[in-house]
């Protein structure tokens, strides 16, 4: 006998459990199934490459909510379960061990895979992705036995991989292939300013770096071979080259969308009765002008949650959320609050030699971002600014002397 479900969630990190949790806060009284590929309950996925992974909080610590929380509210957790197809006219799924579940309403949380490298060697012992507790504990393992490690990418996840490697002792080189670490995400003063911190750390930042392969010895990865034929001497390579959006099931269903799933604004896909959220959702962000993005964020996926439930719930709300984000290097904290795509200025407000400052981005005047480290009052105050697109004289935005709340009109 099929089981069905009156809501489905396929994917149980952030944006699945949330889900789930926001169901019952607003007394949705029908059935509920959290479903994820991994065997572990729901758990937080950035301390694995922090503070899980550097041993300062233990598996227990990260986990969402206890195991014993779930079937105490009537969520019933399916666990190392995978779909292989949606069938949504039918209003059902089908997972890969043969089995099929029915399902009134369906919300897609899958995030997304790493993105492996195309290369020859990528399929060495020794090459790592962090995005489960299973890829943390396995690089946990390796890591007694290895002395060079070569972290390939210089986004936020390799940074915060470097940063915990070199605190461990291990010797960290960064290959990055554009000019500036944080490139994608960051203008070129916060750039500099982490180059400087992980070379005064002992990493060996690489930029314009351009790899050839991965070579080996027995099986185990042993170096980097780089385009001009020089050889990196590497025990492990940690691979942080984004993500790649795991929504083929829905894609092959036929929902709308090219590098992740389109959905409206109260985050319903092309298809009858399925939602996406979080990672490998594309919407349009009322922060970031006319393009439609994905956002890779906590914050995202727990906010878009909430949209999917309040709709299911019969109280459409429309998805308005300032972005966040966070970054823990170090003693830096970075927060930034708002998307600085298409930013044509920055003013700094503060010293980086002090370690505690702030990027203010613009767009035409207005503020659309700031990047804050060690900067808590920055980023509290910062979110208004946002908010109201607030359009500040710039010798006053960049005078830490004057608080950001007053300048918020």
């Amino acid at each position: 006998m099929q089981m069905r479900y009156d809501v489905l969630i396929v994917g149980a990190g952030h944006g699945g459990a949330q889900a789930a949790l926001a169901l019952r806060q607003l007394k949705f009284a029908g059935s509920v199934a959290l479903l994820g590929d991994e065997p572990d309950p729901p758990y937080e996925r950035p301390p694995l490459s922090k503070e899980y992974f550097s041993g300062e909080k233990s598996f227990e610590r990260i986990l969402i909510r206890p195991p014993t929380f779930w079937p105490e509210r009537n969520i019933e957790l399916l666990l190392g379960r995978r779909v292989a197809a949606v069938h949504p006219a039918e209003h059902r799924i089908a997972l890969s061990d043969g089995a099929h579940l029915g399902y009134g309403k369906l919300i897609w949380a899958t995030g997304g895979a790493p993105r492996r490298l195309s290369c020859s060697g990528s399929n060495l012992r020794g090459v790592h992705s962090v995005r489960t507790r299973a890829d943390a504990d396995r690089m946990l393992a390796e890591t007694i036995r290895a002395r060079n490690i070569v972290v390939i990418g210089g986004g936020y996840i390799g940074l915060e991989a470097a940063a915990v490697l070199a605190k461990i002792g291990k010797h960290v080189t960064v290959l990055e292939a554009m000019d500036r670490v944080l490139a994608r995400v960051a203008g070129e003063p916060l750039s500099r300013f982490y180059e400087a911190e992980h070379q005064a750390h002992g990493v060996d930042i690489r930029l314009n770096a351009q790899m050839d392969c991965l070579i080996g010895k027995d099986g185990w990865v042993s170096g980097v071979r780089m385009a001009d034929g020089s050889i990196l001497s590497a025990d492990m390579v940690v691979v942080g080259i984004g993500i790649v959006p795991a929504v083929e099931p829905l894609a092959t269903a036929g929902a709308a969308g090219v590098n992740g799933v389109e959905v409206d604004q109260f985050c319903r896909t092309s298809l009858p009765d399925i939602y996406a959220i979080g990672d490998c959702a594309i919407h349009a962000n009322p922060f970031a002008s006319t393009q439609k993005i994905r956002l890779e964020s906590v914050q995202n996926a727990n906010d878009q949650a909430i949209i999917a439930v309040k709709h299911i719930m019969g109280e459409p709300t429309p998805y308005h959320s300032v972005p966040w984000f966070w970054s823990n290097q170090y003693d830096l904290k970075l927060q930034t609050i708002g998307l600085n795509l298409g930013y044509d200025d920055i003013v700094m407000r503060g010293d980086p030699a002090n370690r505690s400052f702030t990027l203010v981005y613009l767009n035409q005047g207005r503020v659309i971002a700031l990047d804050c480290v060690n900067s808590v009052k920055d980023y509290v105050q910062g979110k208004a600014l946002v908010l109201v697109h607030a359009t500040p004289d710039k010798s006053r935005l960049s005078n830490c002397e004057i608080p950001l709340k007053t300048l918020a009109t």
